[in-house]
């Protein structure tokens, strides 16, 4: 054997072949109470990381341990929290500060774990010279270095195809169609608020074995709507209409209205995401909601009405950080049936 050979064989008998994968979980502030009880059903403590907003609005973050060589899972809805001072633009760019902070460390992977995909209703051009400000955030994210998304019930599925990274959809369909069946409510009836929720809300109606029912609506402005009738049978049954996320909660109110009018004996709502903006209170306690369902993709603030019900969501994106970690299929969690649209 040459000398050459020698170096070599010596050379590769030192490198490091055994890789002991490390898995990292950060918080940003949107979403702080989910992602404790993300860590605790993972068996891991939250990662230490300085997050703060300069005098001048400006938002600054800092790991405060190494992250070399560890997959990165940064949990952060881009949406507002009054309790913690931040806003959702605000959160969206301590998202991409902290990306961009873990690429910089030499993280393995950072994955964006986005149960609420802030502008995701602006998805397409509704009207001339607007933007299309899904697209752009998907730019954003995949610019500041993150690997693969991690998100929840999409209000539209083209969104993921504004990334070029790899993007897992979770969906809390089967989280609400068991609180309901659990409930074993009589002459059920599911009613989707617009043509656009047909095939979700079919989905769900198949879930818990009901019937199914359409709103005509129409939108003549942003965050307003318009009910026009009920396509369906609705007399005398129990109502629920199922949608993807709750704002201002007046077209659901409106709806609920349009429902009861139509004959219904019980109104209930379920979503998955609890926006709750502006009048959104007030806007549910007013209607005759028996119920409105969701989870706590998106933190419920202080003075909620007594009609609202969250399921927490902490079990299934753990389920998907896991599989994520380990490599393993995540459509498995759903049985391949998180495609929705």
């Amino acid at each position: 054997m040459s000398a050459i050979d020698t170096r070599t064989q010596a050379s590769r008998a030192s490198l490091p072949f055994d890789y002991n994968k490390r898995l990292m979980l950060f918080s940003g502030r949107a979403n702080p109470r989910l992602a404790d009880d993300i860590a605790d059903k993972l068996h891991v403590d939250l990662g230490p990381v300085e997050l703060k907003k300069f005098s001048n609005g400006e938002v600054y973050c800092r790991y405060e341990e190494s992250i070399r060589g560890a997959d990165v899972f940064i949990v952060q809805s881009t949406c507002g929290n009054p309790q913690t001072g931040i806003t959702a633009n605000d959160a969206l760019m301590e998202l991409l500060l902290m990306i961009d902070a873990a690429v910089g460390a030499s993280a393995h992977r950072v994955i964006a774990v986005m149960p609420w995909f802030g502008y995701s209703r602006q998805d397409k051009k509704s009207a001339p010279r607007e933007p299309i400000s899904a697209r752009l955030v998907a730019r954003m994210l995949e610019a500041a270095g993150a690997d693969r998304v991690l998100t929840m019930d999409l209000h539209a599925g083209q969104i993921q195809g504004f990334f070029q990274k790899p993007v897992d959809h979770m969906t809390a369909l089967f989280m609400l169609t068991q609180y309901f069946t659990d409930l074993a409510l009589p002459d059920l009836v599911i009613v989707a608020p617009d043509a656009g929720r047909v095939k979700l809300n079919k989905k769900f109606a198949s879930k818990v074995g009901a019937e199914l029912a359409i709103l005509d609506k129409e939108r003549p402005a942003q965050q307003v709507a318009e009910i026009g009738y009920v396509i369906g049978d609705v007399k005398g049954k129990t109502a629920v209409i199922v949608d993807d996320m709750i704002d201002t909660a007046g077209t659901l109110g409106a709806a609920a209205r349009t429902v009861r009018e139509e004959g219904a004996a019980r109104v209930f709502a379920a979503a998955t995401h609890a926006v709750f903006s502006g009048d959104a209170f007030e806007n549910l306690r007013s209607s005759p909601l028996e119920q409105i369902v969701v989870t706590d993709t998106i933190p419920v603030g202080p003075g909620v009405p007594d009609n609202v019900r969250v399921l927490p969501c902490a079990e299934l994106l753990t389920d998907s950080i896991r599989r994520i970690f380990v490599d393993d299929s995540v459509s498995e969690v759903f049985g391949g049936e998180n495609q929705l649209f």
